[in-house]
């Protein structure tokens, strides 16, 4: 297993654009839909006191795997490590996330009240923004009110593309 202070960082290339998962030995830390930017990698490693490593090892394999079989509309759930970390509102926020069934939405406040702060839409939006593992905890699936399309990390014809992906639905070799 990989050391906890490595960051195993591997990219997909999909159709979709290009992704990044960067994950510790104790899981999955982080998804980029735009793939790696210079310098961000090394900032977030950084930040969070981890040296970034190019290539996989356990939980990031495992990760880049699931993932692309998503993307390939092969897997509906994931079922990976996750080294999660964020305040006591955002995981509550994330772990509702986590619940919303492939192919259906909720909007943001829904999310807010399965979060247990009704009336805190914005902050439930803010939560997604801040949401370090989109398409694992699917921030995608989050609408504004009256049935919007809101804003995604990945940009608005990538959020339409992945609800439209799941609306078409696949078997999931998991299930």
């Amino acid at each position: 297993m990989a050391s906890p202070g490595i960051l195993h960082v591997i990219e997909i290339g999909h159709d979709l654009g290009t992704f990044a998962v960067a994950a510790t030995g104790q899981g999955l830390r982080l998804v980029l839909l735009r793939g790696l930017s210079p310098g961000e990698l090394d900032a977030t490693a950084s930040r969070e006191g981890l040296c970034p490593r190019m290539g996989g090892a356990g939980p990031a394999v495992v990760a880049a795997r699931q993932i692309r079989e998503y993307l390939d509309g092969h897997r509906r759930s994931f079922g990976l490590k996750l080294d999660l970390e964020g305040t006591d509102f955002q995981m509550r926020v994330w772990q509702a996330l986590a619940r919303v069934p492939y192919g259906r939405t909720v909007t943001y406040a829904q999310l807010a009240r399965q979060a247990g702060r009704p009336g805190a839409a914005r902050a439930a939006g803010s939560a997604c923004g801040a949401n370090p593992l989109p398409l694992v905890i699917p921030c995608h699936r989050v609408l504004a009110s009256g049935g919007r399309i809101g804003g995604f990390g990945g940009g608005l014809s990538m959020k339409r593309a992945l609800l439209a992906l799941e609306k078409a639905g696949s078997p999931d070799p998991s299930d």
